[in-house]
């Protein structure tokens, strides 16, 4: 838990990092090379090594939950640094998806199953979903509202998780067979495809809602396939603080994908 804490610092660092790059306008391409969008990406690669450890020891939608704090402290950077105003409405969004997501975590179990499918099944849903997932990629680059990116970035970087937890799930993975594991390269693709629709996400909307929306499809799906997939369980009892957790992520996360951004006049001097 001490990891997924420092992951969640460590991704608040590299969000703001990123939308100060993407703040200069440009190609998405041009944002991908700036400097503090750099700094950023090894903030992410801290971020994933922090991860590497918390997911070995706690489901992945715990670890992404605790990941989720990031919401707030971008929301509350966004407001006091960069003057993005948020309503009422969208405050309230923001609270009920991060209480959905931390009854998400509540809800998860400490013991172990055997997995349901096996390594190569795995492999093959997860080298699909990369190709759907790039195909989507291309899709969505004529829209010019910010939330199919954000949507699309959570889904690359959640499902780099779900591939470092089935290297875990795998028996016989070490360090010198990792070339020779096809997780790795879909780890890669996830990762970089998902880096490119943040930062285009980052370009269309403010740093609050682009946050949200990730970090919430970042945590939820990612979560139901550790369980459907992998070997991750639900806490005995818990079921019901799962599906409230699901209903208030989905409101709030239905909220923010409307919002546009809004900045407050500033106060006038006298």
């Amino acid at each position: 838990m001490l990891f997924a804490v420092l992951a969640m610092l460590c991704s608040t660092v590299a969000a703001i990092l990123q939308a100060d790059a993407a703040r200069k306008g440009g190609r998405t391409s041009a944002v991908l090379t700036r400097p503090r969008f750099v700094g950023g990406i090894g903030m992410d690669i801290v971020t994933w090594l922090c991860l590497v450890v918390a997911l070995q020891f706690i489901p992945i939608f715990a670890v992404q939950a605790t990941l989720a704090g990031a919401i707030a402290m971008t929301a509350l950077y966004a407001r006091y640094f960069r003057g993005e105003w948020l309503r009422p409405v969208h405050r309230l969004a923001i609270g009920a998806s991060m209480i959905g997501l931390a009854l998400v975590a509540g809800s998860a179990g400490t013991e172990r199953k055997q997995a349901l499918t096996g390594h190569g099944t795995t492999v093959t849903v997860l080298v699909a979903a990369l190709v759907l997932f790039m195909v989507a990629t291309l899709a969505v680059r004529p829209l010019t509202r910010p939330w199919p990116s954000a949507v699309l970035a959570g889904l690359g970087l959640g499902g780099g998780s779900v591939c470092i937890r089935a290297m875990h799930v795998s028996e016989g993975i070490e360090l010198a067979g990792l070339l020779a594991e096809p997780l790795v390269y879909v780890l890669a693709g996830m990762a970089v495809t998902g880096l490119y629709n943040y930062a285009r996400a980052l370009q269309l909307g403010d740093i609050a809602t682009v946050t949200a929306l990730y970090m919430v499809v970042q945590v939820v799906v990612p979560g139901m396939v550790g369980i459907t997939l992998l070997d991750d369980t639900v806490r005995p009892g818990a079921t019901w603080l799962l599906v409230l957790g699901l209903v208030l992520v989905v409101y709030g996360t239905s909220v923010l994908a409307r919002r546009r951004p809004e900045k407050r006049a500033p106060s006038r001097v006298t």
